[in-house]
């Protein structure tokens, strides 16, 4: 079967072997991985590094010829430039890692080409002047101008010591990340450095062949077989040398280059189609979810909820998808449009009145600190309008805003206890990671002041822009304490459910509220207790909570169903790519 046949036989598999990534990019499609049009172009590598992908010409010129050539200039380099190989010339039985068809060749890397090694040296780095390589710039199969980094003209004189990369070459890395290459296109000069080396063949008609079999998994399992290193594995320039290369016919290297290029083509095709068409669903997603929040009332929502179910099979056939689901029903539980309104429950004003008659005794009694009052919440800081019987209130007026510990205090002369205590990390949106709970010294009188109970609300201080305001509900009876990076909130009265407050303040509308009145650095934000304090919060009747809870639990439900059987779908998908290639290929 040819390869042409392959994909085409194949298309549906190719295009619909996703996987999802652990961090997002840009966009739905950011966050996917095309695994099946991944494995294809791995896929055509390996063929043509097997001799698979073009038939040979028994006309050819065998591969040995060209080694020949590739001596006597290697002797010539020698002669002129006082260049030795440093590689072995004996090939052992063991070392031939791929079956490779007649008239084709092996050799070992350092009997090719020159290792013009830049490893390990970093040079004086300017604004402007001669650009600068570095590892950090070369990709599979591509020099990404990005970062750029540049040397002076002076430098650059006394720098470039080890030899000069030339248009055609192979820069390549040895570590972090091990096993990029690419063949050089640049104009005018350029340095190179950090963890990089330059291929200079010695017949330069190769490189283009030597780059695909670089990228091709049969040499890429060499490099990882025989780096170092546990964090940021690399290779030894005295081990790159020793790895057996394969070298076909060059009529032949000229056929498969074409041919792959022709199928990366392609593939390149395919891969645009698969983006354009998961941005195109997900637009439409959140297109069709936006006329459920735009809602204007129970009936206007039941019909356009009506609109989606007709379509539910084909509108959430992806995980970003159902993510946009389930922040759609989030958002439409806080505003209050979940679930109907019934005009016989005690309104939320009631409630409020309650709890800040018991707040005034808490502080009378000393058990609560009196706060200076914030100002009340204006017209424009309210995101949505309120059903009948909500109200908004600030943060502070239904919880107690206490901070945690503060590491790094002079405690001498103390008598400590060491507790387990709460960090950033342990507390998530929703849901407590206790994978790894630290410990710290604390005076044995603080114990009960930084302990956290069962329903107390934790909510992350800064971090990243996303980490901001992130809220959960302690929900164990063991002792733990907060760090300071960590806000407690304890219930004031006991009609506020927590997991309500949990749910609207990781809401968009609070998420919004964080962004805004964050202090922002790069890429990190926080904020402290007095805008946490102000952080205005929509609170229902206590008996519409709990219906509100209810419902968000059943379709929170159906969407982990609709995530698990997404997954179970694409697992398939991905075993059954990898099942074609490895057939292709044995």
């Amino acid at each position: 079967m040819s390869v042409e046949k392959l994909i085409v036989d194949h298309m549906a598999t190719w295009t619909s072997a996703l996987q999802t990534r652990s961090t997002a990019g840009r966009g739905s499609s950011g966050k996917i991985d095309l695994y099946g049009i991944k494995k294809l172009r791995e896929l055509i590598l390996e063929l043509a590094v097997r001799g698979k992908l073009v038939p040979q010409d028994p006309n050819d010129e065998p591969a040995s010829e060209l080694l020949k050539r590739n001596e006597e200039r290697k002797k010539e380099l020698a002669r002129n430039n006082g260049m030795k190989t440093t590689a072995s010339t004996n090939i052992h039985g063991n070392e031939y890692y791929i079956d490779t068809p007649e008239k084709w060749s092996w050799i070992r890397l350092g009997n090719l080409a020159k290792f013009i090694d830049y490893r390990g040296k970093t040079p004086h780095k300017k604004e402007n002047g001669i650009r600068l390589i570095t590892a950090k710039n070369i990709r599979k199969g591509y020099i990404d101008l990005n970062p750029e980094e540049f040397i002076s003209e002076e430098d650059y004189i006394s720098w470039m010591t080890r030899g000069f990369p030339k248009c055609g070459d192979i820069l390549f890395t040895t570590e972090a990340p091990l096993g990029n290459a690419a063949i050089i296109d640049l104009d005018g000069k350029f340095a190179l450095a950090q963890r990089s080396i330059c291929f200079q063949w010695h017949t330069p008609e190769i490189s283009p062949f030597m780059l695909i079999q670089i990228l091709a998994i049969p040499f890429q399992s060499q490099l990882s077989d025989k780096s170092t290193g546990m964090t940021a594995t690399g290779i030894k320039a005295s081990k790159l040398k020793e790895i057996p290369v394969i070298l076909p016919p060059y009529q032949e290297q000229i056929r498969i280059v074409s041919k792959v290029q022709e199928l990366m083509s392609l593939c390149d095709q395919l891969e645009q189609q698969s983006l354009a068409s998961l941005d195109a669903h997900q637009q439409l997603v959140e297109t069709l979810l936006g006329t459920l929040t735009d809602s204007q009332n129970a009936e206007e929502l039941a019909e356009n909820w009506a609109r989606i179910s007709e379509h539910f099979d084909t509108l959430f056939t992806t995980e970003a998808s159902v993510d946009a689901l389930k922040q759609t029903i989030l958002q439409l539980a806080v505003m209050g449009k979940l679930v109907p309104q019934d005009p016989n429950d005690e309104p939320a004003s009631e409630l409020l009145k309650r709890i800040a008659q018991e707040k005034a005794q808490l502080v009378k009694k000393g058990k609560i600190k009196k706060q200076k009052p914030l100002p009340p919440i204006s017209d424009e800081e309210k995101p949505f309008e309120l059903p009948e019987g909500w109200e908004w209130c600030l943060f502070e007026d239904i919880i107690d805003i206490q901070s945690g510990i503060t590491k790094g205090r002079n405690l001498s002369n103390r008598t400590l206890v060491k507790v387990p205590y709460l960090r950033v990390a342990n507390v998530q949106r929703g849901y407590l990671d206790l994978t790894e709970i630290k410990q710290i010294e604390i005076p044995i009188e603080e114990k009960e002041k930084y302990q956290v109970v069962k329903g107390d609300l934790l909510i992350t201080e800064g971090g990243d822009w996303d980490t901001v305001g992130r809220t959960t509900v302690w929900c164990h009876d063991w002792y733990i304490a907060n760090q300071n990076h960590v806000f407690k909130g304890r219930n004031i009265g006991q009609d506020v459910d927590p997991y309500w407050l949990e749910t609207y303040m990781n809401s968009p509308f609070s998420r919004q509220y964080f962004a805004n009145a964050s202090k922002q650095t790069t890429n990190l934000a926080s904020i402290n207790k007095t805008q946490l304090r102000g952080c205005p919060v929509a609170i229902p009747p206590s008996s519409e909570a709990k219906k509100i809870m209810s419902k968000l639990h059943i379709f929170y439900k159906l969407c982990e169903e609709l995530k698990n059987h997404i997954q179970s779908a694409q697992q398939t998908q991905l075993h059954l790519a990898d099942a074609l290639t490895d057939a292709a290929i044995n």
